[in-house]
């Protein structure tokens, strides 16, 4: 059973969990913005994206880019709790594990530390 929440109450618990990221970390997250979609058209049960260019990976290049772009899911991430507490939880994780692409964090290195 997934829960029903207000677009703005989910627009408020990512922004919370953005809140959760320790400031030395929140001040070198560099050209990224942080967008709630409904889902993702091409894959429609992922809660969450990073498109960019990972800091890790920026050279002289990137000067001028836009920025990238971090993508959190609200349907699916509803979808698949069944209490608020979860949905915070499950938003949370969601947006440390995209904020740790930006940083060059893979899936498999995020796996191991348990932010699957």
């Amino acid at each position: 059973m997934s829960v029903i929440m207000t677009e703005d109450h989910f627009d408020d618990l990512v922004s919370d969990a953005l809140d959760l990221i320790p400031a030395p970390l929140a001040r070198a997250i560099d050209n990224v913005v942080v967008l709630v979609e409904p889902r993702n058209e091409e894959e429609p049960g992922i809660l969450g994206l990073y498109q960019g260019v990972a800091l890790t990976e920026r050279d002289s290049f990137y000067a001028g880019s836009l920025p990238d772009t971090i993508s959190i899911y609200r349907e699916p991430l509803l979808a698949m709790c069944e209490t608020e507490d979860e949905v915070v939880e499950e938003v949370a994780i969601t947006v440390i594990h995209e904020i740790a692409h930006h940083f060059g964090i893979d899936d498999d290195r995020l796996h191991e530390l348990g932010w699957g």
